[in-house]
């Protein structure tokens, strides 16, 4: 092999070398890129996790008293149902005129929907508070909302519209 040779073949292998070089170089370059946005994300989860455990700790006895007092999964009209027939029956029990409108079903929630109902009632403003304390009832999951109340043409009367609504966690689909 001539001086001539030995140079060229030198310079291949220099040429190679770098060559070689260089592409491990940005294949080191792209993994620890890779591997340190990995590292971000899983140190963004921790801190995630974290807030959430300090979170649920904070909120530990209210999703302790919704397990005690989460009612059963219904049917939408079986809850509109009952919700209507106890709040007609407490209005009569109390001597208000009543009447009642079923409301659509509002299916936004997650986890529970809700059922409601418009009411009309008329009678004596202490049997009004009355009503409206039977009726709202958090451990029941139910509330008296939308309330406007009104003068009636009998100065010992009161004119009331309300809506009441009843939270319920919906039967899960068959699958």
């Amino acid at each position: 092999m001539s001086d001539r040779e030995k140079k060229l073949l030198t310079l291949f292998l220099i040429a190679g070398f770098l060559i070689v070089n260089f592409f491990l170089y940005t294949l080191y370059v792209q993994k620890k890129n890779l591997f340190a946005s990995e590292l971000n994300t899983a140190q963004s989860q921790l801190q995630q996790a974290i807030a959430f455990r300090e979170s649920s700790q904070q909120y530990a006895t209210e999703m302790e008293w919704l397990a005690q007092h989460e009612p059963p999964a219904a049917a939408y009209q079986v809850v509109q149902n009952k919700l209507q027939e106890f709040a007609e029956k407490e209005a009569i029990r109390l001597g208000l005129q009543i009447r009642s409108e079923p409301l659509p079903t509002n299916e936004e929630g997650t986890h529970y929907h809700r059922a409601q109902v418009k009411f009309q009632l008329s009678g004596q403003e202490k049997a009004l508070y009355q009503w409206f304390d039977a009726v709202n009832n958090p451990n029941a999951f139910r509330a008296a909302h939308h309330i406007r109340l009104s003068p009636n043409k009998d100065d010992t009367l009161i004119d009331c519209t309300a809506t009441l609504s009843q939270w319920f966690p919906p039967i899960p689909p068959a699958s």
